[in-house]
């Protein structure tokens, strides 16, 4: 917060050092975000795939935690979930049971057995019904179970959010990891593609910009014109410096373009703008 403070000076002393429409901008290159991996549950850290400044893909494999008590419940609950004796025995019982209705049935119509056999007949296939109906539940609970238990193993997996580059690594194979905000990152990871550019504008240009407007932005000591566009446009003014703030997106599909750097940026459509309508002589 206190470099981007001393930042926002630096390009309000150059505004007032300019003075003139259609100059060239000061701006600063950052990541579009920065995150610090941290683990969801308490555990051993078993293997950190990435080091600093490996480029990751969104949902790569980053970290693994000691994870073979979660496992082996995990295949336990699998084994569970894919058991069918139970079904098949109901489903059995319950074919034959609905047979013996059916002959207690033509029986009783000859007047061959009493009703009170029907009545057994058909109560037992009453029940046959009833423990398939359990078993298959039974099934779908051990299913989500399953479910649940999955669930538990992947918190033991961490995977990249975004796709990006790792800019630091702070733990290691052997070390514990906490969950919590106050505990310890094991990465921290920053997408840049896009990347942000963030300029200060005076207030005078705040109505010949829009959004989507293209600017080129020049990079610190690294040569190079690239093309960003204009995504916000702050609604809230610095009264004090009487400026703005601008962000612009800048496409980095190769990641050429590194972040935390200083640059220039121009607006060519805005540079047309006051062309057409210079600013009246003092």
């Amino acid at each position: 917060m206190r470099s981007r403070m001393r930042w926002l000076a630096a390009c309000t002393a150059t505004l007032a050092a300019a003075g003139a429409h259609g100059a060239t901008f000061e701006c600063i290159i950052q990541p579009n975000q920065i995150v610090e991996v941290r683990s969801a549950v308490q555990g051993l850290i078993d293997r950190v795939l990435v080091q600093r400044g490996d480029w990751v893909k969104a949902g790569q494999i980053i970290v693994e935690l000691e994870s073979s008590v979660e496992r082996s419940v995990a295949a336990t609950a699998k084994y569970r979930s894919e058991m069918g004796g139970r079904i098949k025995a109901a489903t059995e019982r319950l074919e034959y049971a609905t047979t013996k209705v059916g002959r207690a049935s033509e029986l009783r119509k000859q007047n061959f057995v009493a009703a009170q056999a029907l009545d057994d007949a058909q109560a037992e296939m009453r029940v046959a019904e009833a423990e398939l109906q359990d078993a298959r539940e039974n099934r779908q609970l051990a299913k989500l179970d399953l479910q649940h238990t999955v669930d538990l193993l992947n918190l033991r997996i961490l995977r990249a959010p975004f796709e990006g580059v790792v800019m630091d690594r702070m733990l290691n194979p052997g070390d514990l990891t906490l969950y919590g905000t106050e505990t310890k990152p094991i990465l921290k990871l920053a997408q840049i593609n896009p990347l942000r550019v963030e300029v200060v504008l005076p207030i005078d240009y705040y109505r010949k910009l829009s959004v989507g407007m293209e600017g080129g932005v020049l990079p610190e000591r690294l040569g190079g014109r690239h093309s960003a566009r204009v995504k916000v446009i702050d609604r809230v003014f610095d009264a004090a410096s009487g400026t703005f703030g601008v962000r612009l997106e800048l496409p980095n599909p190769r990641g050429t373009v590194p972040g935390g750097i200083r640059c220039q940026v121009d607006f060519p459509d805005l540079k047309a703008v006051e062309r057409r309508n210079p600013a009246p002589t003092q």
